[in-house]
């Protein structure tokens, strides 16, 4: 089972890599304008994707100057500040309510998530100004019954951020000679 998995969560980094390569282009250039601005980059989490945030402060090789957004810090942010969204689909509940009070302060973040209803304008997709799909749609292995299982959502989301936070590195590098 687990050779199996290997192999299926390998095609979804793979795919992710190939299916979103200028949106993760277009993701680091958005939020790699907070340090060269005045503004930070926040990194919000909801659920399993929490891991994302523990990662990037706590981490071996901590993302520099980030900070965690909480629901009742998005009233702190300005118009120099990024956020850098991550949650398991593109409807989740607590996402949306930050995405829309982000959208009312004029706050640019790219969220990242499995898009589950690509036509609806209220999804992140539709809010985000740069949107990176997880393309997790269900889980990798199938049981005797005919269901799927093994839903590695946190393990696809830190592949993204590694995506993102290698390539702003490599931009503020760039910036700074």
């Amino acid at each position: 089972m687990l050779k199996m998995f290997t192999t299926q969560l390998t095609g979804v980094w793979k795919k992710i890599d190939e299916k979103e390569e200028f949106s993760f282009e277009d993701g680091a250039r958005l939020l790699a304008q907070a340090p060269v601005g005045d503004g930070s980059i926040y990194i919000f989490g909801t659920k399993e994707m929490k891991a994302v945030e523990v990662e990037a402060l706590d981490g071996a090789e901590p993302f520099v100057g980030a900070k965690v957004l909480t629901a009742a810090d998005v009233a702190e942010l300005g118009e120099a500040d990024r956020v850098l969204m991550f949650t398991r689909t593109s409807g989740d509940e607590d996402a949306l309510a930050v995405a829309k009070q982000l959208r009312e302060k004029g706050v640019p973040f790219v969220a990242v998530s499995t898009v589950m209803e690509p036509d609806a304008a209220d999804h992140l997709v539709g809010m985000a100004d740069v949107h990176i799909d997880l393309r997790l749609t269900k889980g990798l292995l199938p049981d005797d019954f005919g269901n799927r299982y093994g839903y590695p959502s946190s393990m696809a989301a830190l592949f993204v951020y590694y995506g993102l936070k290698f390539t702003i590195d490599e931009m503020l590098a760039e910036y700074e000679e």
